[in-house]
């Protein structure tokens, strides 16, 4: 029991999210936004030198929430994560999200 007081105990489970350009490339200074489409809850983050942001967590789950990403005038299509939750956390389905930006 105790090992399972301890994973509650744990931070919240986060997402990494990628963008890229339409290349491939990863984008350094990308806000990536993500809403929760049942309460309308957004967290905002901004991507890393490998184009990376964990800035979205479970604080939005259970449910679906949409992704997408701008850099300058490029933005990307949504992609839609869906966050199962057990006794303690929730997870996100894909785990990992890479979203492209329009040329």
């Amino acid at each position: 029991m105790d090992q399972g007081d301890d994973t509650c105990a744990e931070g919240l489970v986060t997402l990494s999210v990628q963008v890229v350009t339409a290349e491939g490339v990863p984008v350094k200074g990308a806000t990536v936004t993500a809403t929760s489409v049942e309460t309308e809850q957004s967290i905002t983050g901004v991507t890393d030198e490998t184009g990376t942001s964990r800035a979205v967590n479970e604080s939005l789950a259970p449910g679906k929430t949409l992704l997408s990403a701008i850099a300058g005038p490029k933005v990307s299509s949504a992609t839609e994560v869906e966050w199962t939750c057990d006794g303690c956390h929730c997870t996100p389905l894909p785990g990992t999200v890479q979203l492209q930006l329009n040329p």
